[in-house]
């Protein structure tokens, strides 16, 4: 089975961007070794599809992208960052249900 979802993979080349040319914005800050971080990837993916048109959704690598982790301050992961006209207005750390993330993007909607 193939999943389908909408992610755009961010870096220094794209993140600014991608943050600021988008209304609503869900980045994904992880790394491949964390295990809560690959429990919350498939929530991320499952939220690209549910609110495709209303919500960009981008995934960012801690590792390879320590530069704009450190920018940000983020300390743990995953993170997750809710951006509303390019100002962060939501910062969740830690495995989060797809409930509570509904929640927090259906009251920015």
């Amino acid at each position: 089975m193939t999943t389908i979802s909408y992610i755009t993979e961010l870096g220094n080349n794209n993140y600014q961007t991608f943050v600021t040319g988008n209304k609503l914005v869900l980045i994904d800050v992880h790394t491949s070794w964390c295990q809560p971080c690959r429990q919350i990837a498939p929530i991320v993916d499952e939220l690209s599809v549910d609110y495709l048109g209303k919500l960009s959704v981008g995934k960012l690598d801690a590792d390879k992208n320590s530069e704009i982790t450190t920018e940000l301050g983020i300390r743990s992961i995953p993170t997750l960052l809710i951006y509303k006209d390019g100002e962060i207005v939501e910062r969740l750390v830690g495995l989060q249900s797809k409930s509570k993330l509904k929640e927090k993007i259906e009251n920015l909607l």
